[in-house]
Order: C-alpha cells, then structure tokens, then sequence
C-alpha cells in the first residue's frame, strides 16, 4: 500500500475538504469513498480535474 493510499484512509474527511478548496467543481459524489477502492478515487478525480495521476497522488502525500 503507498503512503497515498496510507493518508487517504487516515485523514479522508480533513483530505476530502482541501480537495474540494483545490477543485471547486468536485461533488460530494465525486468525493465518496469506499475503503479498499483508493485507486477508483484516484481515477474519478483525474477525470474530473483533468489531472494526471501521478499530480493527485503527490497533492494527496503533500497535504
């Protein structure tokens, strides 16, 4: 498992905000997540912002 995924399940609700500040276009259901299924996330908010993976994931680590 990688820190990303690490900091995801540790601090969701705290993460979920600042994305939400980064990305005002992001939803709710944008932002739902599920246990197990950190790399689906990661692919919604690529579609979503435009971002590539890599560029989520280091924001995510930065946080």
């Amino acid at each position: 498992m990688s820190s990303t995924e690490d900091k995801i399940k540790g601090s969701w609700n705290e993460l979920k905000g600042k994305l939400k500040q980064k990305y005002a276009d992001l939803t709710d259901d944008d932002l739902k997540y599920e246990e197990g299924k950190e790399d689906e996330l990661i692919g919604k908010l690529q579609q979503k912002t435009g971002e590539g993976k890599e560029t989520i994931k280091k924001y995510i680590d930065e946080l």
